[in-house]
């Protein structure tokens, strides 16, 4: 029997990636090292690193038409991931990051730009067979539809016996109080250490718990703090911690966030413990951050 898939919703956008050997001064004209375009987006990212890990997965998002939408589609199709869910949108202009890379301390700067490209809508996910996914992810974004869209994975699963029941995550990354209604509709809610900074809030630790009364019975919450690790809180109510796994050199942290993400989707749907999970993805991040983009994270 065919293993069901992880499906991602959210953004995928083109990254426009300058390395430097140092950050741009004002008013100055610099060399780049090497410039690439590279698919980009929470959850675009995020998709490539489950693909790679071997999971079976599956991308939602808008795209806008033309010769980037060309380039991005054939770069998911490449790693396996299936696009039937992309939607084209006309009239738009497709969103782009342009990223400054510095190779002496493994730093990104991003500038992003996302003028009028709509978001998945709740309409759009009408048409999408639930019966195909195992787990579905939702980079917090256009919260309110988003809301309809879980509200709808949770009505199949009351109808659903457990074996076909979809497990629902979040990633609340952005300072927006409007994305914070999706704390209490995911099984597993991410959450970002600037969004918990922003909450007042001081170390993963801290934040697990503290917003841990925000999200529903039974659901895990995850917060990464860069090299301080990762910590997680469940229904048990005993804080898990994983230590950080720095590269030697750090060569490129665009995207180790989506990597943590989509390393503990992948451990926790593949029946691991918590612990194992988050162990899991502050490794696979760690790694990714001594490469460059995302092949040979495995």
């Amino acid at each position: 029997m065919e293993e069901k898939r992880i499906l991602c919703i959210g953004l995928v956008c083109l990254d426009i990636i300058s390395v430097v050997d140092k950050y741009p001064q004002e008013d100055s004209d610099t060399r780049c090292l090497s410039q690439r375009w590279q698919r980009g987006g929470n959850a675009s990212n995020s998709c490539t690193v489950l693909a790679l890990l071997g999971a079976p997965s599956a991308f939602m998002g808008s795209l806008a038409p033309g010769h980037i939408a060309d380039f991005t589609l054939g770069d998911l199709r490449s790693y396996g991931i299936d696009v039937s869910h992309v939607i084209p949108r006309t009239g738009c202009s497709f969103p782009a990051s342009i990223v400054i890379s510095n190779v002496t301390n493994g730093s990104r700067t991003i500038l992003h730009m996302n003028r009028n490209l709509p978001d998945v809508t709740a309409e759009d996910f009408q048409k999408v067979d639930l019966a195909q996914y195992k787990w579905i992810h939702w980079e917090g974004r256009n919260a309110e539809e988003q809301v309809k869209m879980i509200l709808r994975v949770e009505e199949h699963n009351r109808s659903s016996p457990k074996e076909q029941q979809i497990t629902i995550s979040v990633e609340i990354e952005k300072e927006r109080e409007d994305l914070y209604q999706l704390f209490p509709l995911g099984d597993l809610v991410f959450v970002s250490k600037d969004v918990a900074r922003s909450l007042g809030f001081s170390s993963a630790a801290e934040a697990v718990v503290g917003l841990y009364p925000r999200v529903k019975k039974g659901a895990h919450i995850v917060c990464a703090w860069a090299e301080e690790g990762a910590d997680a809180l469940g229904p048990d109510e005993t804080v898990v911690h994983s230590d950080s796994f720095p590269p030697e050199t750090v060569v490129d942290t665009l995207g180790a966030g989506d990597t943590f993400n989509a390393s503990v989707i992948f451990s926790l749907s593949r029946g691991q413990t918590m612990q194992e999970a988050l162990t899991f993805g502050c490794r696979v991040a760690g790694k990714k951050c001594g490469i460059q983009g995302y092949d040979g994270i495995i």
